[in-house]
């Protein structure tokens, strides 16, 4: 799965049977099954147009993509977000992360072992939680982005929903960018035995890739330094200036206690979303 994974940031066009065939030319004795079966499980499609490569699950809502023609030139205007595979010793991790596209910062990201919508749904709420709402949040078409529990609380929060065309690789170029220098970087240079391990090497290359890296889109700049300087309406670490707010609990039909930044005595819509957030999930807990 590794060479797969390494080959297909290369070849990012090769389908079942190119990559078959790269791989037999390398020595290895696969089938044309046996890579179907690798591919689809590690939720690789190569970007040349076919029918229902990036299909939503049934009876989910396709958004149209917005981000055409568009100039973004400000933090949190658009937001973008996207799933890769992560080899390990011994299997492998599925990592979400959500992306300012302006500055190219990383907001927030999750590790899994499935494909459920949980994990990135968590991701977008820490993003919100430190960062305030997007504009614009642009995804794919896969299940985990058409999904309810990712769109309802994003289109009463009054973001936008973008998302890209079937089989559009280059709609959300900037974060298979990340991908690529994430495992060129980090993941092919390790061997992690353990979800924590893996946890932790990725948190080290994050904070680096945010904070210290320079970016050619920057003249140089870390993204993170970008987006505080571009961004006046937020200040760092705005997430250690909280105060506690009570959401009811459907539950208990008490409060419980969540951290938000609170500003002008106000509850910003970020809080709110993240309120039905919380709100929605001890609801299904009941159910």
């Amino acid at each position: 799965m590794r060479l797969i994974d390494e080959q297909f940031l290369e070849t990012p066009f090769y389908g079942v049977r190119q990559m078959a065939r790269h791989l037999r030319n390398e020595g290895h004795a696969v089938n044309d099954k046996r890579v179907r079966r690798l591919m689809r499980l590690m939720g690789l499609m190569p970007i040349y147009q076919k029918p229902n490569t990036s299909k939503p699950a049934k009876g989910h809502k396709r958004y149209p993509y917005l981000l055409r023609g568009l100039r973004v030139e400000r933090p949190n205007q658009v937001w973008c977000a996207d799933i890769t595979y992560l080899p390990m010793r011994r299997g492998f991790l599925y990592l979400v992360a959500i992306m300012d596209w302006h500055t190219r910062k990383v907001l927030a990201w999750r590790l899994s072992n499935t494909m459920e919508a949980e994990f990135c749904v968590e991701a977008l709420t820490e993003a919100i939680q430190r960062f305030g709402l997007p504009e614009i949040m642009n995804t794919d078409q896969g299940s985990q982005f058409t999904s309810f529990a990712w769109t309802d609380p994003l289109r009463r929060a009054g973001v936008r929903i973008s998302m890209d065309g079937k089989g559009c690789y280059l709609d959300n170029i900037f974060i298979e960018r990340l991908w690529r220098t994430l495992k060129y970087e980090c993941v092919y240079l390790h061997a992690w035995e353990t979800g924590s391990e893996a946890r932790a090497g990725l948190r080290n290359w994050i904070d680096f890739y945010n904070r210290k890296r320079p970016h050619s889109a920057h003249g140089g700049q870390p993204p993170a330094v970008v987006y505080w300087q571009r961004n006046p309406t937020i200040q760092p670490d705005q997430q250690e200036l909280r105060v506690a707010w009570k959401a009811p609990d459907p539950v208990q039909g008490s409060g419980s206690t969540s951290s938000f930044v609170v500003r002008g005595g106000r509850m910003p819509p970020a809080v709110v979303y993240c309120n039905q957030i919380e709100t929605d999930q001890q609801r299904q807990r009941v159910a």
